[in-house]
């Protein structure tokens, strides 16, 4: 926990608790057995105290001069120290890839990049044309907004046949769920 305590970018807006970035890396030798002590109760009873589940919305232009809402690109702000338990768990589910995990995925492997996919890709593509009379066809999505449209409970239902222990489970489902969100704009919030 003080690891990544002191990993915290102090640059880094505050979240909807107001609590400065700052002050979690400077104290994060007094702060770590308290948050420690959190996450373990929070963990063990499947929980997530709902201050640390609250999001502010942010309206962040994408340009210089806004003229309509598409100018916009929302950004979530969540509690600092709740990004500091979701850091250690996913460094604990990239430590134990489960052996059922598809040898293509890329996304959150440990040293893998979009670099190797784009490889992999062209290799196999490639390969398959040094053959007489070959075609490839190659399809390209992007999943806009992907992670807004997730069914949690089809979510938990994946992650457990990846291996993941029910508890944990449970814990990201509790995270997921009853997520209490405000928007600021300017000085107001709503």
């Amino acid at each position: 926990m003080k690891r990544t305590l002191c990993r915290v970018n102090p640059r880094k807006s505050a979240g909807p608790d107001n609590i400065p970035s700052r002050l979690f890396r400077e104290c994060a030798e007094q702060l770590a057995d308290v948050f420690t002590d959190i996450f373990d109760i929070s963990l063990s009873s499947a929980v997530v105290p709902s201050c640390l589940k609250t999001t502010t919305i942010v309206p962040v232009p994408k340009k210089s001069t806004v003229s309509c809402l598409n100018d916009y690109c929302p950004v979530a702000l969540t509690p600092i120290v709740m990004k500091c338990f979701k850091r250690l768990v996913m460094r604990h589910m990239k430590t134990q890839p489960p052996c059922s995990l598809d040898p293509l995925q890329f996304a959150y492997r440990p040293n893998r990049s979009t670099d190797d996919a784009i490889t992999t890709t062209l290799h196999l593509a490639l390969t398959h044309l040094d053959k007489k009379d070959s075609n490839v066809r190659i399809l390209f999505t992007d999943f806009s907004s992907a992670f807004n449209t997730i069914i949690p409970q089809h979510l938990i239902e994946k992650l457990s046949l990846l291996g993941l222990t029910t508890s944990l489970c449970n814990w990201i489902l509790d995270f997921l769920t009853g997520r209490p969100q405000s928007q600021q704009h300017c000085l107001y919030l709503s």
